[in-house]
């Protein structure tokens, strides 16, 4: 996959921050953003010697910025705040900082900046509140996926498409998607597998396209994951506590950028939803990354997507049947139902800590259990 033109710097930058980090494969990771080994080097270098700066194809800026007044700091304080109107004092004192300013005042001071301007809505300081946080040790352990509540266009609806990281925030995708439909997921997470490769695990919620764990909830995607050896966990069902990190990021990417625009179609949505991504991966401080941005802790998973979907095997500790019609399995004389979207799939049965109960394994998972003593009909 090629850089996107329209925002080559920034994925320049995305490649840097990842083959910077210790024990990166470069050589993977040029071969992930579709450059050539020595250009991926001359990034590097560049970056280096000049920052984020020696990005750019031929920029003029200088690397060190001349003295700043008092004024000229609160003039850079009130334009970041109006290209992002969401963000407060922390924040922009840390990308200030980051940007070479002097005299950078504290993050109180910021905020008694933006309400001079008129540039604090006071209801919204209040609702304003710490989190308690939460996070997997090490990027791709766990990716959090779910719809955002789809929006009218001037042409049809967008139903957008996220993806995060639960580590380190990385925003592997946001997807302006004119449908909640499976294969529109399967191609949204192919392109994304084939960049940052395959997480051990994804939780989503409950409900299509994505099921749940109970006995008839195994959906086509899930198996699909399944098959590709990620590990499938859902939220409980009226908890979307359980994807918090998703569901804040949500709330983030309405506020900067649905509420702020106006779209006419799905491609328009796709570009203001590229460019905000660039923005939050490397430059939006993140307070639970000590104000650092999330390209600073993400690195691309050492498990490659895959030319094709794995053969199904189990060893001999499993008893397999082929799932029939409707769901339906025949073992020790009797027929059993499991999940329905294992349908022409091989399952292993295998015993569970509890006498009389089988395990259900569908690949590396169990997705459900069969109680051999009960009725069955």
């Amino acid at each position: 996959m090629p850089w996107k033109e329209v925002s080559v710097v920034s994925q320049r930058h995305e490649f840097v921050l990842m083959a910077l980090q210790e024990g990166a494969n470069i050589s993977g990771l040029c071969v992930r953003f579709g450059i050539s080994r020595a250009k991926g080097y001359k990034w590097l270098e560049r970056y280096r010697q000049e920052g984020a700066e020696g990005l750019h194809d031929r920029s003029r800026r200088p690397k060190h910025s001349p003295h700043r007044t008092d004024a000229t700091v609160e003039q850079a304080v009130v334009a970041v705040r109006k290209q992002h109107r969401a963000w407060g004092g922390r924040k922009i004192r840390a990308v200030l900082v980051r940007r070479g300013h002097d005299k950078v005042p504290a993050a109180s001071t910021i905020n008694g900046i933006l309400r001079r301007h008129g540039l604090i809505d006071p209801e919204a300081s209040r609702q304003a509140g710490a989190f308690i946080r939460f996070e997997h040790e090490a990027p791709n352990n766990l990716w959090q996926m779910d719809f955002k509540g789809h929006f009218a266009m001037v042409s049809g609806r967008c139903h957008p498409l996220t993806v995060l990281d639960d580590h380190s925030r990385f925003s592997l995708h946001i997807g302006a998607c004119g449908n909640e439909a499976t294969q529109t997921v399967k191609d949204r997470l192919t392109m994304v597998f084939g960049r940052y490769g395959l997480p051990a695990r994804m939780t989503m919620d409950n409900g299509s396209p994505w099921g749940s764990l109970s006995l008839h909830g195994l959906t086509p995607l899930n198996c699909w994951l399944i098959r590709l050896g990620v590990k499938v966990g859902h939220s409980r069902p009226y908890h979307p506590q359980t994807q918090g990190k998703d569901e804040r990021f949500h709330r983030s990417l309405n506020e900067e950028v649905i509420c702020a625009h106006g779209f006419t179609d799905l491609d328009h949505c796709q570009r203001a939803f590229d460019h905000w991504r660039d923005v939050y991966n490397l430059e939006r401080p993140h307070e639970a990354l000590g104000l650092d941005v999330p390209a600073s802790r993400y690195k691309p998973s050492d498990r490659s997507m895959p030319e094709t979907v794995p053969d199904i095997e189990y060893d001999a500790n499993h008893d397999v049947r082929i799932v029939q019609q409707q769901g339906l399995i025949n073992y020790k004389g009797k027929v059993y139902k499991v999940p329905k979207a294992l349908k022409g799939y091989p399952i292993g049965l295998r015993q569970s800590d509890q006498d009389g109960i089988m395990d259900v394994i569908f690949c590396h998972q169990k997705v459900s259990q069969i109680d051999l003593a009960a009725p069955t009909g």
